[in-house]
């Protein structure tokens, strides 16, 4: 008897999609470090009407390019530090 010698097919690359946010910056007073925020408008569970939901994320800024004010996009990345998840992508507008 002979063994086939065929590799078997190699498994298809798993590509990771990020999670992105526009937000504006509330905080670049910490060193490489902003605070986004980030405004969502869902409906109200019990009475439907649209209301404005905010959360604040911190993010990874190496270069120190945003400063306050500025509206910026930000992406997922792995934990960076007790809060830190998210890295500043672009800044959209100063």
């Amino acid at each position: 008897m002979s063994e086939s010698t065929a590799a078997a097919p190699a498994a298809p690359e798993k590509k990771t999609v990020r999670k992105t946010r526009v937000g504006v910056v509330v905080s670049d007073k910490m060193t490489k470090t902003i605070v986004v925020e980030v405004e969502r408008r869902v409906p109200h569970p019990q009475f439907k009407k649209i209301v404005r939901k905010t959360s604040k994320f911190y993010a990874h800024d190496e270069s120190e390019q945003a400063k306050e004010g500025d509206k910026v996009l930000i992406a997922e990345t792995r934990p960076l530090s007790k809060l830190k998840r998210w890295e500043l992508v672009e800044v959209q507008k100063h």
